[in-house]
């Protein structure tokens, strides 16, 4: 129900509603595959830029991969690194085998033709041919990260949409999602006044809500 009625900008209101303001990224983090709602619970990876031969290539990403879960979304924290591309096609199919239905990368993906093709939903700052390998990896799994100002915990729920990301924390998930659905009704009576012909105005000072 939540995919086919709300969306990031509702979520992002009833966050402000009760004192989180700060719960989506203050960066540009634009769907480079499909442009449809992605709605899922945050897996969490933290990555650094890497200068030498990695003695264990990929080891901990895969292995974040290989824990997924059915609706999670893979969260990449990279920075805003462009170094490399730390997404692909080969861990979308695997992380798709596991039931992840998303990602959002906060750097660089590649394949994106491919990951198009299997309509896995993916929001990341850019593209890159270059491989991650001995340029980029996962330092720490399921851990609290940070992209552009907003804090992902594994496990918090994550609305994304063409008009950006917006991160739910647990503690909070009832009362935001209870307040979102109530504001979605609420901005459907005022659009079908303002339909009918009542001014901004005046739906403003009726319903309350803009």
């Amino acid at each position: 129900m939540m995919r086919e009625h709300l969306y990031s900008a509702v979520v992002s209101d009833s966050l402000d509603a009760v004192g989180r303001r700060r719960q989506t990224p203050n960066v540009q983090l634009p769907s480079v595959t499909v442009e449809r709602l992605l709605v899922g619970r945050c897996k969490t990876t933290l990555w650094d830029d890497l200068y030498h031969d990695d003695p264990r290539p990929y080891e901990l990403e895969l292995k974040a991969v290989d824990a997924c879960q059915p609706d999670d979304v893979l969260i990449a924290a990279c920075h805003g690194s462009m170094r490399s591309a730390v997404w692909g096609e080969l861990l979308t199919t695997a992380a798709t085998n596991q039931g992840c239905i998303g990602a959002i990368i906060d750097g660089a993906v590649r394949d994106v033709v491919q990951i198009r093709e299997m309509d896995f939903p993916c929001f990341a700052r850019g593209m890159s041919p270059l491989d991650s390998l001995n340029r980029q990896r996962v330092v720490d799994v399921d851990v609290p990260v940070e992209i552009g100002g907003a804090v992902f915990a594994t496990g918090d729920l994550v609305f994304a949409d063409i008009d950006g990301v917006v991160v739910v924390p647990q503690e909070v998930e009832e009362e935001v999602i209870r307040r979102a659905w109530q504001k979605v009704h609420a901005e459907n009576e005022v659009r079908d006044a303002i339909r009918g012909g009542m001014s901004a105005t005046d739906a403003f000072k009726k319903y309350g809500v803009l």
